[in-house]
């Protein structure tokens, strides 16, 4: 079993994992089964690299905050600000203090350095400003769309004034109390305010849309695609607003389809300028169904990756991650009977391996689920195996 396994296994760089491929995708996901480990992004940063590189790729999109994500991209672009500036408050959920992170950040400067904007490589963040807690005001993307549009087309065009949205928005806090989360009176998500700004955001993106043509010529491409963004999220955010607010059986899958929703769509319009290199958890990547057990019961969604995937067919690829051990968490050497067990007994630290050859190997000796005694590690589930294009084993991950 071990010697039929070693033949489906290869080094994980950018020539074999296009092996694996019927052709280069637009849009390239690679998964990790935990958060936070600079092992799982150093191997993430190697294999951007190579892409660049050897197959012609320009933008990496992790799970940050697609606003935030804005200031990483202007560095590392045009030099916008300093490092550090940009590893504090360009990242949502704490990445900024990844030395993985700092070090692609770094990387992608100095590879821009010089080179003409078509060679530049991009960054995007493309989660929402969300956290499990709670959401963002809609104020940032919703004034930015309303200001571009203001210096760019006849004010008679525009449904409102800068101090109609300021009214209605309020203050902050009362769209980013945490309690709403679990308490929905506690959410402005239906309010009269929050209804009428809905509908104001949907005119302002209307605008965007039809006046595209004068608008890309009067500014950029970039800066129109940027409005873009502006546009997507402030009525993403007020959508997860509303659903926020709903006292149905249906409100946390509302919740979780509406965040994957928006991640599927900025990713749709990252990969609009060109191959793409996506990095997520495995869930948020898979083609298939997603689930999860929630404080108000179960619930189901479809995740970025299965959106994205029904869109962009064979131009979507994804590569799930799975590990042997992450001792510093509690995860030893996986059990011998599970697909992380037989990937274990492989010499090397890091492995290719074709899904398909090794769906072959096992089909008469099935494996068995692991189970994880860390929340934090969700173990490969042997049953996806057909929805991937390729798996990279990490035998031990040492501590970040």
């Amino acid at each position: 079993m071990a010697t039929d396994i070693k033949h489906t296994a290869h080094a994980v760089d950018a020539v074999a994992v296009m092996g694996l491929l019927p052709s280069r995708p637009r849009l390239l996901a690679l998964g990790e089964p935990t958060h936070g480990e600079d092992t799982l992004l150093e191997l993430r940063n190697d294999l951007f690299r190579q892409l660049v590189q050897q197959e012609g790729y320009r933008t990496i999109a992790i799970e940050s905050d697609c606003m935030r994500g804005l200031a990483v991209d202007d560095y590392v672009t045009s030099g916008t600000g300093t490092l550090d500036e940009v590893m504090a408050r360009g990242f949502s959920h704490g990445w900024g203090a990844s030395a993985a992170n700092r070090a692609l950040v770094r990387w992608m400067r100095a590879h821009n350095d010089g080179r003409p904007a078509s060679e530049r490589v991009r960054f995007a963040g493309f989660d929402g400003p969300l956290e499990i807690t709670g959401a963002a005001s809609p104020r940032q993307a919703l004034t930015a769309l309303h200001g571009y549009l203001t210096a760019h087309v006849d004010a008679d065009l525009l449904p409102c004034g800068a101090r109609t949205l300021d009214r209605l928005l309020g203050a902050d806090d009362r769209w980013t109390d945490p309690a709403a989360m679990t308490d929905p009176a506690r959410s402005v998500g239906r309010s009269e305010a929050a209804g009428r700004l809905r509908l104001l955001a949907d005119e302002l993106v209307t605008l965007l849309d039809v006046r595209t043509p004068h608008l890309i010529t009067a500014t950029s491409r970039d800066d129109w695609e940027r409005a873009c963004l502006y546009g997507r999220t402030a009525t993403g955010l007020l959508r997860y607003h509303h659903g926020m607010a709903d006292t149905s059986p249906a409100r946390m899958a509302t919740l979780c389809a509406l965040r994957d929703s928006m991640m599927a769509h900025n990713l749709l319009a990252a990969a609009a300028r060109g191959p793409v290199l996506v990095h997520a958890h495995n869930s948020r990547l898979q083609r298939e169904k997603s689930s999860m057990r929630t404080w108000e019961g179960p619930v189901e969604w479809w995740s970025a990756g299965a959106l994205v995937h029904a869109r962009l067919g064979e131009e979507y690829a994804f590569v799930a991650t799975a590990l042997g051990a992450i001792r510093h968490q509690g995860v030893d050497a996986p059990p011998q009977d599970t697909i992380e067990g037989l990937l274990y007994a492989l010499p090397e630290e890091h492995s290719l391996i074709d899904p398909r050859r090794l769906a072959t190997t096992l089909a008469d000796t099935p494996p068995a689920p692991r189970t994880s005694p860390w929340f934090g590690y969700a173990p490969f589930d042997p049953a996806q195996l057909a929805g991937i294009d390729g798996l990279v084993f990490v035998k031990d991950v040492s501590r970040s």
